[in-house]
């Protein structure tokens, strides 16, 4: 029997159409619905179909030319006596045809969900595995080959901050949306676009920077943060946790940049190096400021927002949402109680330091 007038329904065996030409034969004799096993054979040929690869179009056309070729031979159809008996014959056997295909449909469907969950789960195994260099060198090298990553040389790793509609997962429409983006502009690319905890991550070749900021300006997070390039899955999880550190370094200085390099802030893990130094810079230059009325707070607030506006009193009364004179104030009593003069160069460069070490180690919220 010939299986269809296209390519695409030749291509579809003959298995996939097993029992089908006997049920309408069948069906048009008796003029009775599809059994409840009939349906299921046609579900479970239709799951079968999808896991070879077949396309449900092909299916289906191959069912609907079945129809087509065996209908002069139909025994209801060359026995109907009447017009009202070949239209009942029709109308049974149309009926049986669409029920036959809504089971097709349905095990296709059904076949084809199952493997994107597994797909899925693969490549979540996959990240994690990635991310957190828990695998072994060999096979995780030969895993990202089929996930488009060739490990061999150096990569970048990009973290986006959740944003504010909820974490990014395996449904969340703009991971679907960066990853039409850069296949549109880029192509077959190596890169990885994924989730992850609730993060959306991006792994590209150090050579692939446009690639990379085109992930940034598609994802429009509210903040995203940019690992160094390194070599091997070992660089991938180095760059990864740079990308982290910057996010988490970001979040606790109150930086405004939405896009952060972490080779812009390799300061601050030298700063944080020594820890006990740290201490004892911020409690001896800082310290007195737990005395001043209303506390450290609102005076250190003060030293971090003078420095970001670049030592200009205009912009640093903006952004506190203070007069110049209250500003000026609150300098002066900085100056008096510290003894360091936010207006002499060497000794601003000493409290902006330690108002950064403020800010890592969380005080004067957290005691010291």
């Amino acid at each position: 029997m010939t299986t269809g007038t296209g390519s695409a329904a030749e291509a579809v065996p003959p298995e996939f159409l097993t029992g089908f030409p006997e049920t309408l034969a069948e069906v048009s004799r008796s003029c009775r619905p599809l059994s409840r096993a009939e349906r299921e054979s046609r579900r479970a040929l239709g799951e079968q179909a999808a896991d070879s690869g077949i396309a449900l179009p092909s299916l289906i056309g191959t069912h609907l030319t079945a129809v087509r070729e065996t209908w002069p031979v139909l025994p209801g159809v060359a026995d109907a006596r009447s017009t009202a008996e070949l239209r009942q014959v029709v109308a049974a056997v149309l009926a049986a045809l669409e029920t036959g295909v809504a089971a097709l449909a349905e095990g296709h469907s059904r076949a084809q969900r199952h493997s994107v969950r597994r797909a899925a789960l693969a490549r979540r195994a996959f990240v994690d595995d990635l991310l957190y260099g828990r695998s072994d060198p060999g096979r995780l090298a030969e895993q990202a080959e089929g996930f488009g990553l060739r490990l061999a040389g150096q990569h970048v790793v990009a973290v986006a901050a959740a944003p504010e509609d909820g974490p990014y997962d395996e449904t969340h429409l703009a991971l679907s949306r960066v990853e039409r983006e850069l296949a549109g502009r880029f192509g077959d690319h190596d890169a990885l676009v994924a989730p992850k905890d609730g993060r959306m991550v991006c792994v590209v070749p150090g050579t692939q920077r446009q690639v990379l900021d085109a992930f940034v300006k598609t994802v429009a997070a509210p903040r995203t943060a940019v690992g160094r390039p390194h070599s091997g899955a070992s660089g991938v999880v180095r760059s990864y946790e740079e990308a982290l550190s910057a996010l988490d370094l970001a979040d606790r200085l109150g930086l405004e940049a939405t896009v952060l390099n972490a080779a812009d802030l390799l300061v601050f893990p030298v700063l944080m190096r020594d820890r006990a130094a740290m201490l004892d810079l911020v409690k001896t230059v800082l310290g007195p400021l737990e005395e001043a009325r209303g506390g450290a707070l609102p005076l250190l607030e003060t030293i971090t927002a003078y420095a970001a506006a670049g030592y200009v009193n205009a912009e640093a009364a903006r952004r506190l949402d203070l007069s110049v004179r209250a500003l000026s104030y609150r300098l002066e009593r900085i100056a008096a109680v510290t003894g360091f003069d936010p207006d002499d160069a060497l000794q601003r460069y000493t409290l902006e330091t330690a108002a950064m070490g403020a800010r890592l180690l969380d005080w004067p919220t957290k005691p010291l």
